[in-house]
């Protein structure tokens, strides 16, 4: 059966949503799975795609020096952004049949490439906002499946901005997680290339 990683993913929601799709999927990341799955190897994903060849990765790399929600730090992590930058460059270098990398709004699309779509937690029934970024290869397009975006509860700053207030209620830790239901849109739009 074909392997399909999730890297750097510790909730489990897209793999095991893949799983529920009867895909071999399995996630990776240096920290322990949420839902404590035998199907996680807790590790260096560098490592991990050296032991085995995936026919498949989708990975969600951490933006802490990629988003530009931290750009005003930017001057203070150079280093860094470039230690981050290779890690995703490394992920774009990877020889398999189908890739998705997903992050939000940040320096690897001017730094790297061009993403392929961009998409809002609210397209998939999540009344919620947050910009995200997925390239992909081979796979196609992840479509929306319903739009809530008259639901999405701003809080507006005297500046004139506005953020998502789950954003800003939330922990990074919370925040960093796949949407359940962009996960299970994930392995219902994509699990047919990925068996």
């Amino acid at each position: 059966m074909k392997k399909v990683l999730i890297a750097c993913e510790y909730s489990g929601r897209v793999r095991a949503a893949l799983r529920a799709k009867g895909v071999d999927a399995w996630s990776c990341d240096i920290l322990a799975s949420d839902d404590d799955s035998q199907y996680h190897i807790q590790g260096d994903l560098r490592e991990v795609l050296q032991q085995h060849q995936w026919f498949a990765v989708i990975a969600f790399p951490p933006c802490t020096h990629l988003a530009v929600s931290g750009a005003r730090h930017f001057h203070k992590k150079e280093q860094q952004q470039r230690d981050a930058l290779a890690f995703v460059q490394m992920l774009f270098d990877y020889d398999c049949e189908y890739l998705c990398i997903e992050n939000p709004i940040g320096i690897i699309s001017t730094k790297i490439k061009k993403p392929s779509q961009y998409i809002q937690p609210y397209e998939f029934g999540h009344p919620m906002s947050k910009k995200t970024c997925l390239w992909l290869r081979g796979l196609p397009k992840l479509q929306g499946t319903n739009n809530v975006y008259d639901q999405v509860n701003w809080q507006y700053y005297p500046s004139g901005k506005r953020m998502c207030s789950w954003y800003s209620k939330s922990s990074a830790h919370e925040r960093s997680k796949t949407f359940e239901n962009i996960a299970t849109q994930m392995a219902e739009q994509w699990h047919t290339y990925l068996i």
